[in-house]
């Protein structure tokens, strides 16, 4: 099969597109023909290991001293199920199906393997592979860290989102509203179009005024982007109020429910993806140095293959 392989760390031309061996599905696992995958922060993180000095030595432990072990980026990825182990109950051939491998990784090749028990799970009948692949990141980590953030212990709560127009921003604003929140959503004023077309009338632009100049306003604190603080935010918050950012130890946890929550929310059509930008598999080398520029406005798609 082909896959796109992380030669080395580097720049995206350490990214090379090979034959590799088709993997072999275990017992309780499914073979999947991927479809399309989606290509995040995280993904280009891995190849530049990106991260400060001491946390660098330990990615490198980690995640391969000279290159990855695991040599196949994406997380997220939607697909055809191609064959099934024989312990597998919920899943047949010809299912279409979403999901994410986590730290595992793998989707950017034309077939990865996932436990039925992990996360994955049918596709939203009405969504393309792309869409499908797009859902599911930004939405999986923003479920989490507002959960952690007890959206769902608070009514209809006011929450401010820094970092309202990447694949993480805006999945929060639709998943806000979703439990019933009140939305302000920070970002440049380039952003503006997209927050206002995903329905947010209250809008901070960073690049013209400051966001924390709000005090004691917001139930939740959300940064998506990781680049603003808890010492720059706390005096926003309402007694009880929280902040959570993806920047810091904290990993957003992974539950099967939330991709049946996805599906459900965007078979109803209450649920856009946000695709900037979607690249074929042989353009992986332009769609890392897309994302590179800093410049992604909401999801990167890549179409691994068409049925």
């Amino acid at each position: 099969m082909k896959a796109v392989i992380c030669t080395g760390y580097g720049a995206p031309e350490v990214l090379k597109i090979a034959e590799v061996e088709r993997p072999v599905p275990k017992d309780d696992e499914l073979l999947v023909r991927v479809m399309a995958a989606a290509l995040n922060y995280g993904d280009t993180r891995v190849r530049k290991l990106e991260a400060n000095q001491p946390l660098k030595f330990f990615m490198r432990f980690v995640l391969g001293f000279t290159k990855p072990r695991k040599p196949i980026l994406g997380s997220g990825f939607s697909g055809v199920v191609e064959q099934a182990g024989k312990n597998v109950k919920d899943f047949k051939i010809g299912d279409e199906v979403y999901g994410m491998k986590g730290f595992k990784m793998s989707a950017h090749a034309e077939f990865t393997t996932v436990s039925e028990k992990k996360m994955v799970s049918k596709k939203p009948s009405n969504a393309t592979f792309e869409e499908a692949a797009a859902i599911l990141l930004g939405a999986h980590t923003s479920i989490s860290f507002l959960e952690k953030a007890k959206i769902k212990e608070r009514t209809n709560p006011k929450i401010m989102i820094y970092g309202a127009t990447g694949s993480v921003g805006t999945a929060a604003i639709q998943i806000a509203w979703h439990f019933g929140a009140r939305v302000t959503a920070v970002c440049s004023e380039a952003g503006s179009d997209l927050v206002k077309k995903l329905g947010v009338t209250d809008i901070i632009l960073y690049d013209k005024e400051d966001h924390t100049e709000r005090k004691n306003e917001f139930d939740i604190v959300f940064d998506a982007v990781g680049k603003t603080s808890k010492s720059k935010c706390r005096p926003l918050l309402k007694e009880n109020g929280s902040f959570v950012t993806v920047a810091g130890p904290a990993v957003a946890k992974e539950n099967v429910d939330q991709l049946v929550l996805l599906r459900e929310l965007f078979e109803a059509g209450k649920y856009d993806p946000t695709i900037d930008k979607v690249f074929t598999m042989e353009e992986i080398v332009e769609a890392h140095r897309y994302v590179d520029t800093g410049r992604k406005k909401g999801n990167v798609v890549i179409t691994i293959q068409r049925k």
